[in-house]
């Protein structure tokens, strides 16, 4: 017997919309999107297209009318709900744009459910564009199938985020000090502290020893160890959430 081809097939395109979903709707898709659409994907009528909302989840929709720089999509049914996102927030500092730009890519495909920009002294950047941010990570979250977007919170300094730390959450601190000192390491600070977290990360030049004072006075801040060698930031980064997530995240042994 001929197995039945899956429905919608795997390779159908996939696209974020900006406004609420539902079963019926017919939405009108213009510009950059609607260019990919029809000139390189060259969707014909009746073509399946899947979307998703960040709100209640993703969708299977057709094309139910094409033009040369627009087309019409029909929601037709749910395939699945709004993801439940790991309770892990990333905070780092920026760095080079395209550098940062990958970090917040890599962050959305690992499935933080927050990312924090955080202005440190030795920042060499002291500017960060939430706009492309945020383009970067729904360009991410097409791409891994993801149902729901990060939250993006604004550049926020150092101390600011100290003072405002939520009670409850873990601050994991990757301090490449504390290998030198025979410190804990990620891992091993991991299966002592459970529960909501967040991950900081400082800059290229490293946190200032005041900046450091300051992380290991707060009562939320637990100093771990990334290992022997001295990390880019956003290698750092992407490898603290990767033991984060294989350790207590969504990830499936």
């Amino acid at each position: 017997m001929t197995a039945t081809p899956a429905w919608p097939p795997r390779s159908s395109p996939r696209m974020f919309v900006d406004h609420p979903l539902a079963i019926g709707a017919s939405l009108r898709i213009e510009g950059n999107q609607a260019h990919y659409l029809v000139n390189v994907m060259r969707l014909a009528e009746g073509a399946p297209v899947k979307l998703f909302d960040d709100i209640s989840g993703e969708y299977l929709a057709r094309v139910t009318a094409r033009g040369k720089r627009d087309l019409t999509l029909t929601v037709e049914s749910l395939l699945r709900p709004r993801e439940a996102v790991p309770d892990l927030w990333v905070c780092a500092a920026p760095i080079k744009k395209a550098r940062f730009d990958f970090l917040a890519e890599k962050a959305c495909e690992l499935g933080v459910a927050r990312f924090v920009p955080v202005l440190t002294d030795r920042a060499v950047v002291d500017k960060v564009k939430d706009d492309r941010l945020r383009g970067t990570m729904i360009e991410a979250a097409e791409q891994c199938e993801r149902t729901a977007l990060p939250e993006i919170a604004p550049l926020t300094r150092l101390d600011a985020l100290l003072k405002s730390w939520p009670e409850g959450r873990h601050l994991f601190f990757a301090d490449e000090r504390l290998h030198e000192d025979g410190g804990v390491s990620f891992s091993q600070a991991l299966t002592r502290h459970s529960g909501p977290a967040a991950v900081l990360i400082g800059p290229e030049g490293g946190f200032t020893d005041a900046e450091n004072a300051a992380i290991r006075s707060h009562s939320a801040a637990v100093p771990v160890s990334l290992g022997p060698r001295i990390l880019r930031a956003e290698t750092a980064a992407i490898a603290a959430t990767a033991v984060w997530m294989a350790s207590q995240g969504d990830w499936v042994a």
